[in-house]
């Protein structure tokens, strides 16, 4: 595992609007019509990707008909020019006659324990404050001893795995009557979920962005206004009703990247921090008490 890399997951309308998801080629389909799905996903013209992969429109057409077979390290260079993820990569070389490049386990294979321990010990040090890891579809993967307090008061069959974290975030009957700026929120969310998108051509996570979008979303005087302030313009917080009174919340994901695995490519930790003092003080009087040390 290579050193992680942390962007403010609170940043939003920093990348422009996204293209919607269009369902790709299937597994048995040929290589040209994957290149062409990834093409016109990123939005570029074959003589932009040619000159992007430093080859000729012609060539590049021929590959994507099918009158010419790409070489292993061609089907390589146009996923790194189109920006392709790892997992989608797989596909491509396999579509173009060739062997997996990249290694694809889960996170419960005994060959990740020890990614599976870097995981947890970034969950464990950011207590006592919730962080939580995901994998690419949002899927609950692991917490920390917090995150039972944003989740708590959620339907039963919202907490059944897999745990999907954005669904039971904006879920009438999950976590969403008790965020006090549910709109914004939502707004945000909605938001990081459509990039997601644009970055992955993924379909599946298409259809959670429509589902979400679809639930509804109150508009009555009991919605909390707008962070401002100084986090206006740069943050959205999580403003959470809770028996420890109105917890406010900013987030950061830890992205843990390395060239050759799938699964660590698509692995994130989502960490909240304290937006305010209150909250920070009433996270640490929640903090479980450390058990007695025995004595020497």
């Amino acid at each position: 595992m290579t050193s992680a890399r942390t962007a403010s997951s609170s940043l939003a309308g920093l990348a422009g609007p996204a293209p919607a998801a269009r369902p790709g080629p299937g597994a048995r389909d040929p290589f040209g019509a994957h290149l062409r799905h990834w093409r016109q996903h990123r939005r570029l013209s074959q003589m932009d990707l040619a000159q992007d992969a430093d080859i000729s429109t012609r060539h590049l057409s021929y590959v994507e008909t099918g009158r010419a077979a790409p070489s292993r390290e061609m089907v390589l260079r146009l996923a790194e020019r189109l920006q392709v993820p790892l997992r989608e990569r797989n596909t491509l070389l396999v579509a173009a006659g060739f062997a997996p490049m990249y290694r694809q386990r889960s996170l419960d294979d005994p060959a990740m324990a020890a990614a599976r321990q870097a995981v947890q010990r970034v969950l464990q040090g950011h207590e006592p404050y919730p962080a939580l890891a995901v994998d690419r579809h949002w899927n609950l993967l692991a917490h920390n001893a917090q995150v039972p307090l944003l989740m708590a008061g959620s339907a039963a069959e919202l907490l059944a795995p897999p745990v999907n974290v954005l669904r039971l975030s904006l879920h009438p009957q999950g976590v969403a009557p008790r965020i006090a700026n549910l709109r914004q929120w939502r707004e945000h969310l909605l938001e990081r979920l459509q990039q997601q998108i644009a970055a992955t051509g993924d379909a599946q996570l298409q259809a959670l962005h429509d589902e979400l979008a679809a639930y509804p979303c109150p508009c009555d005087g009991t919605q909390a206004p707008a962070a401002g302030g100084e986090l206006a313009g740069v943050v959205v917080p999580l403003q959470l009703r809770t028996e420890a009174g109105l917890l406010s919340f900013i987030s950061t994901t830890t992205l843990f990247g390395t060239p050759m695995d799938v699964t660590l490519q698509e692995l994130a930790v989502e960490s909240f921090f304290p937006a305010d003092a209150a909250t920070a003080q009433a996270l640490q009087a929640l903090r479980p008490a450390s058990p007695p040390q025995p004595h020497a």
